[in-house]
Order: structure tokens, then sequence, then C-alpha cells
């Protein structure tokens, strides 16, 4: 058994097992650090990637084609973990060293993509806050995340792209103006101490907590509404606002909208692309706006592309807009817009 501190909130826990690599190959492994398990599987435990390329080594002297490819992507890797990690997660490091720098090292940035209020002359009511890499080689955001769930670091890229989008609300969004910030739910295991980080950002940046809004951006993936509460809680405590992203994908009840009491929700795309045309649409739209006027709910429409659209859903009495009509995202972001 040994003690160990999260890597992200830094709070002491214990482990009962190492990590270990594995090995399937129906060639014979000759180091003595490997154990036959079976079915031409081998294995041998590791703690830390230095004896991990220790291992890696032996089977390099084994003259396995296996071993050398994979200490060559070792050698190029900057990871150092604290904790053990499963060897699936280590080969997707070793395979994605690049990716593994950039999120290690923080070569992350917001871009900023505007939200106008429908009902007050289409004001700047706020941004959200969109990952992207800062290194030459732009990395998507979707492989960023693709791989980071992959290979057990999605906590930290999730911290990290908080942390991103706090340094942009200092940098370029003036005092009054909302920042909108994804998070995952399913990273935060504990919110009391997992969002220390996030919180200690906000007081040292001196940042007004009521201008930002914690965004949930995985709400058709979550089975646990309660966890989520603890979360949204945890943000409400500090003074600070939170969202429901997606709504119309599961979260659009009544039920659970009273139980977690958002202070806004984002109308999924698929319910305002041409809904301007679509009575079934329509009829969605209105819905939601009845509820969310029931529980005192700030609704915002996201994707918005058309003329017809915004019009539509001004016209309803939706009060929030965002999409590519009104400004792409961008990390120095408009700060007047004009619609055409």
């Amino acid at each position: 058994m040994n003690d160990y501190k999260c890597v992200q909130c830094g709070i002491p826990f214990q482990i009962y097992t190492n990590g270990y690599l594995f090995i399937e190959t129906e060639l014979n492994v000759t180091s003595d650090l490997f154990q036959n398990i079976g079915a031409n599987c081998w294995v041998a435990p590791y703690e830390k990637l230095e004896y991990a390329e220790y291992l890696l080594k032996k089977l390099e002297e084994s003259h396995l084609q296996f071993g050398r490819e994979i200490r060559s992507a070792l050698s190029q890797t900057k990871v150092k973990p604290l904790l053990f990690i499963p060897a699936e997660s280590l080969l997707m490091q070793l395979q994605n060293a690049e990716i593994i720098s950039t999120i290690q090292t923080g070569e992350l940035i917001s871009y900023l993509q505007p939200i106008i209020h429908l009902q007050e002359n289409d004001r700047i009511f706020g941004y959200e806050s969109l990952l992207r890499s800062s290194c030459a080689d732009m990395i998507s955001p979707g492989k960023l995340f693709s791989v980071a769930a992959k290979s057990g670091m999605l906590s930290l890229l999730d911290q990290r792209a908080r942390e991103a989008a706090i340094i942009a609300k200092r940098t370029y969004v003036p005092k009054g103006v909302k920042s909108f910030i994804n998070f995952l739910p399913s990273t935060i295991y504990n919110p009391e101490y997992c969002l220390r980080h996030t919180f200690k950002l906000v007081k040292k940046y001196e940042i007004d907590p009521s201008d930002l809004v914690f965004e949930v951006v995985e709400t058709e993936k979550i089975s646990d509404v309660d966890h989520l509460k603890r979360v949204l809680d945890t943000y409400k405590k500090q003074g600070m606002k939170v969202a429901l992203d997606d709504v119309g994908s599961g979260f659009a009840t009544l039920d659970v909208l009273q139980m977690l009491n958002p202070d806004f929700v984002k109308i999924d795309r698929h319910y305002v692309d041409h809904c301007d045309k679509f009575p079934e649409k329509q009829q969605f739209l209105t819905e939601v706006m009845q509820i969310a006027k029931d529980l005192g709910i700030i609704v915002l429409a996201e994707g918005i592309e058309r003329p017809e659209e915004l019009e539509h859903c001004r016209q309803i009495g939706i009060d929030l807009a965002q999409g590519f009509l009104i400004g792409r995202p961008s990390e120095r972001p408009a700060k007047d817009i004009i619609l055409i």
C-alpha cells in the first residue's frame, strides 16, 4: 500500500496495487523482470515512468520490435506521472507525446465567442470560452479531449481549460460582462477539493465571481444528477453562476431543471436550426421558454447562423443568442456586434 496525492487537488489518498505493463506477443520474452501470466501475455509492475522505460529497454534487448517502437516514443515524452497508470493509458501517452506535452505544460488558450441579449438592443452580454492549443501546430479541441480521455489526463485538461478561460476573462472581458466557461462534471469527483485551484485563480486575478458562468458540457452523458447538483451548488456557494448546455438532449424536463436550478439553459443547436420553418421545433422552444420562465432561468439559443432564426428567437422572448451569425470565436473578440 502506498500514499499518493491527487494530481489535480493535492488531497492524499492510498492505492493498493501498482501499475502494470502488459506485453502480448508470440515471441519469447527473456527478461526475468516479466512474468508469464498465460495466453502469450507477459506482465511487469511499475510505479514511475522511469521504471517503465527500464522495462521496455529489457524488451528491446530481447529483440522485440514492439519494445523498440514503444521505447522510441517514450524517449520523446515529458510525462512524469506521480501515480500509477494503466498500461493502455501509458501507451496512449507514448503515442501522443506532443499532445500530452501540450496538456502538461498548459500550452492552451481560450478563444471567445460573443453572446448577445436579444431583448436589450443586442448588447454584448458575455462570451463563451472555447479551448484552443497555443502551440505552433494547433491541435484541435476534439483531439485534445479524445487523447486526454484515453490517457488518463482528462481531469488535468479540464482544469487547464478552466484556467485558460479565467486568464482570458481577466485579459479581454471587462467587468460586468459574463464569461461562460465549460467544464466536465465527471472529472470533479469531490467538488469542494477539486475546484479549489479554480477558486484560487478567481481570487488571484481579482475577478468578480458573479461574472463567471460555469457551463456543463456533457449533460447527455450524465446519469448521476445528485453528483451534478453538488458540483453546481459548489460553484454557486462561491457566488458564481451555472448553466446547462444542450438542453433538449435529456435535461429539458421540469423535474430535473427544478432540482438543478441553473441560472442559464442553452438550447441545443438541433432545435434552433431553421426553427422559423418547423412547427415542431417552434413548439419545443415555446415549452422550454415556459419552463424556464416559471423557474426564473435565462434561456440562450446557440448555433444561430441565419437572420430568420435570430428573429424567431427574439419574437418568442428568448433572452440570449450565440452563433456564427453573431460572431465567430477569436482570441481577441470584437467589443461591438454589427448584425447584417
